[in-house]
């Protein structure tokens, strides 16, 4: 696959396509990571900020929004929103599939906007 086509994948999976795009072992990764933060934030948008890729990694920067309608780490929702939170992950495309992911979340500002103390 060529870095472009490695680039597509990652922008496809933000429209929730996991069962089609990740590799079956790492599906259920993937969905348990994603479902209780959907459940939280049901509003939840990730905006593709930079897409970066190189040979079988892609690495992606997104700015996120939601409102915290459900429980999250244990905080039922505040009703409050958060927007313009950094998201930056790294993925590795194997076979056409997303085989891994990486990321690291500017968790400290999204509980800071919604009020929540660490």
């Amino acid at each position: 696959m060529s870095v472009e086509d490695n680039k597509l994948l990652v922008r496809r999976l933000i429209i929730d396509i996991v069962d089609e795009m990740v590799a079956e072992d790492f599906a259920p990764t993937v969905k348990r990571w994603v479902s209780p933060f959907q459940s939280a934030f049901p509003d939840f948008d990730m905006q593709i900020v930079d897409l970066i890729a190189e040979g079988q990694s892609v690495l992606a920067h997104f700015k996120c929004s939601g409102t915290h309608l459900g429980d999250w780490l244990g905080v039922p929702g505040t009703g409050r929103r958060f927007a313009g939170v950094d998201e930056i992950y790294i993925f590795r495309i194997e076979g056409g599939k997303i085989v891994s992911a990486v990321g690291v979340e500017d968790n400290l500002s999204r509980m800071h906007q919604l009020g929540i103390s660490p």
